[in-house]
């Protein structure tokens, strides 16, 4: 495999050059800004938390990726546009298991696999429906079904989980819409989504620093009780 090979893959790119997206590329400025956004608020409500200022560091780390892809925009580059992301999911869903809905360590180990493994099942089958934008579905749906378990597990968390979930979706619509919009539309919509999806990725974890000092107080009634 050539990763130098060149990829075209979205309405707004017209060649190889480097700034041949230059829409698509400076949104992914929105990540910048959503890490920035969420290492201040972790710095006043949760300094400390190792396992939000990951997602933090790895958030950032998505919009540098998303960057290379969209003006490198070769195989390599596209690796670097996808691994920060599936990080950020089953890095985000394990923390949700433990701190959301308060499983064990073994239990919310087991269902990150298992959510792994589903997704690269699932994936597959939508691709006829959402193209390359199936790969997220299974992140959509694993949002809404935490926010259910959440309504009894963790109520605070419940709701935000949900509105968050429904501001994936809307961005997946815009990331589907990029190529068969493009004939009316050449910017195409692609843009849209680095900003929604954004959004998405501090609201999640706002959402983790929300429910952070009722998941200390289990932890330490979990300890206290061994």
């Amino acid at each position: 495999m050539d990763w130098t090979t060149p990829i075209d893959a979205y309405c707004e790119r017209l060649g190889p050059e480097f700034w041949s997206e230059p829409v698509n590329a400076i949104t992914n400025g929105a990540f910048l800004l959503a890490a920035v956004a969420a290492w201040m608020l972790w710095c006043r409500q949760a300094a400390g938390d190792g396992g939000t200022l990951f997602l933090i560091v790895v958030v950032a780390c998505v919009g540098i990726g998303s960057f290379l892809f969209h003006t490198v925009a070769t195989r390599w580059a596209a690796l670097a546009d996808v691994l920060p992301i599936a990080v950020f999911i089953y890095a985000y869903f394990f923390l949700a298991m433990r701190r959301i809905l308060r499983l064990g360590l073994a239990w919310s180990i087991g269902l990150t696999l298992g959510f792994l493994a589903a997704s690269y099942g699932v994936a597959p089958l939508l691709s006829g429906v959402l193209g390359s934008s199936a790969g997220y579905a299974p992140a959509a749906l694993a949002i809404f079904a935490v926010a259910a378990v959440a309504a009894r597990r963790c109520p605070p968390a419940s709701a935000p989980l949900a509105l968050t979930g429904a501001i994936f979706v809307i961005s997946l619509a815009f990331r589907t819409s990029d190529i068969p919009f493009c004939p009316s539309f050449p910017l195409g919509t692609h843009f849209v989504w680095h900003c929604l999806n954004a959004l998405v990725l501090y609201l999640l974890i706002r959402i983790l620093v929300l429910v952070a000092p009722v998941y200390r107080a289990v932890d330490r009634t979990d300890t206290n009780s061994r």
